[in-house]
């Protein structure tokens, strides 16, 4: 686990240190377009924070190679091979859609030439489980169909919903710890080897997003882009190919002692890719939406629009970083709900506790103009509007009581303000008689009146 924590570190500082230089440099090279009709972001914002987020991972590479335990996958493999070449190849196709703009038919292409390229050096699904059949083979070129079809599927999920501040990487994060924790207890606590590179691709992914989400969480400073978002889609998707067709089930059932717990532990990897797409469910249902309701219009699937699930989060009433944390919510309740499944015999228990959140969940989905007010003992370490306004009261408030009207027994900082002083005490008598003198009404506006009487008033 150490090492797993300094390549966590290392990739993480690495991303968060060349973030800022890549924000000046994307400022210098114009790739900070203007604001469009479907951004949220009110002023324009540079992107290219994919480049740093490749720095990262290729820090993250080199110092697990010089780790001995580590250095396995390295030489047991052609996937931290085949990672850094479909990375590259996505990273590349980002950098040119950011700074140039590139068609959406040809961007599918590039996302397919990434997919095949790994496929080619060995990152594909070989074989299938199946419940109540054991693992069922698939042919190379079933493989082949499966892993591209997953690779552009993940992809456009994470790239769909990088829509706010913070929204993209947050979740992809989330998914990258809950991926963590299930490839681990395979690696460490049934001792697949072929667990292994699941287990650091997801520390990369973690590391990579924590180092950005400094410079991203909003105000946004600076936006990963396509040349990010692509990224991590890929990554997340070759964590998942990497682990699923690759684990023998006798190796647990020996562990386990019986196939029916060996049936339960195995349960998000015994239907496909069961547990890499729950990570990615909120992504992958707007994905599906959007397709649907683009295509139902007689529009591109690839039509850009503003109505995507964080869109619809604004428009009820959330604020941005509510929107984000609601995402955030439901993202981690779907993908740790899973691992406790897989982890727990007692899935009665997962579900009720899984129901209760849910419950909490909807309540703060179905509450926008809520806005909780913090206890006055931790005002002082919560943002301000969680803090309680003073009331300070003045000398209204004694009439507002003798009249029985409750309204204007307290009066705010603002309010007393506007009312503890009267403009007309603080002038002179001769002010005061010259502001007399001033038309007021219709007679301002018509010239009929008269400044003092010396004289009619010009317009």
């Amino acid at each position: 686990m150490r090492e797993y924590l300094l390549v966590l570190f290392c990739t993480a500082a690495v991303t968060y240190l060349l973030t800022g230089p890549v924000r000046k440099f994307a400022i210098a090279a114009g790739a900070m377009p203007p604001v469009r009709a479907r951004d949220v972001h009110r002023e324009p914002t540079p992107r290219l924070g994919g480049i740093a987020m490749f720095g990262g991972l290729c820090a993250g590479i080199l110092v697990a190679s010089q780790l001995d335990n580590l250095s396995k996958v390295f030489s047991q493999g052609t996937d931290i091979r085949a990672l850094l070449s479909g990375a590259g190849i996505m990273w590349l196709l980002g950098v040119l859609d950011d700074k140039w703009g590139v068609d959406a038919l040809v961007k599918l292409g590039g996302q397919m030439i990434a997919a095949g390229v790994m496929v080619w050096q060995g990152v594909t699904v070989i074989t299938l489980p199946v419940p109540g059949v054991g693992p069922v083979a698939v042919s190379p070129t079933q493989g082949m169909v499966i892993s591209v079809v997953l690779v552009v599927v993940m992809v456009n999920a994470v790239n769909f919903i990088d829509g706010l501040d913070g929204l993209a990487g947050g979740m992809v994060c989330i998914a990258a710890i809950a991926f963590f924790l299930y490839s681990y207890r395979l690696w460490y606590g049934y001792t697949i080897s072929d667990a292994a590179p699941a287990v650091l691709f997801s520390v990369l992914l973690i590391g990579m997003c924590l180092g950005f989400l400094a410079h991203n969480m909003h105000p946004a400073r600076i936006f990963m882009g396509d040349s990010g978002s692509m990224m991590l889609g890929l990554m997340l998707a070759v964590a998942a190919i990497s682990i699923t067709g690759r684990v023998d089930p006798d190796l647990i059932t020996s562990e386990l002692g019986s196939q029916t717990a060996t049936v339960h532990a195995l349960v998000p990897i015994y239907i496909p890719l069961l547990l890499p797409l729950t990570v990615i469910a909120l992504p992958l249902a707007d994905l599906l939406l959007a397709v649907v309701r683009r295509t139902w219009a007689g529009q591109s699937p690839f039509a850009a629009d503003k109505r995507h699930l964080h869109h619809r989060l604004l428009q009820v009433g959330h604020s941005h970083s509510r929107a984000v944390l609601i995402m955030y919510f439901w993202a981690a309740l779907i993908a740790f709900g899973t691992v406790a499944f897989s982890v727990t015999n007692t899935g009665r228990t997962v579900v009720l506790t899984l129901a209760g959140l849910c419950l909490v969940g909807l309540v703060v989905l179905l509450t926008p103009r809520f806005r909780p007010r913090a206890p006055r003992a931790v005002q002082a370490f919560v943002p301000p509007r969680y803090r309680r306004r003073p009331v300070r009261r003045t000398a209204a408030a004694p009439v507002a009581e003798s009249t029985g009207s409750t309204e204007g027994s307290e009066l705010t900082a603002e309010s007393a303000g506007r009312t503890s002083s009267e403009p007309m005490a603080e002038l002179s008598a001769e002010d005061k008689r010259l502001l007399g003198g001033v038309p007021k009404g219709s007679s301002a506006v018509t010239g009929r009146g008269h400044g003092n009487g010396r004289g009619r008033w010009e317009r």
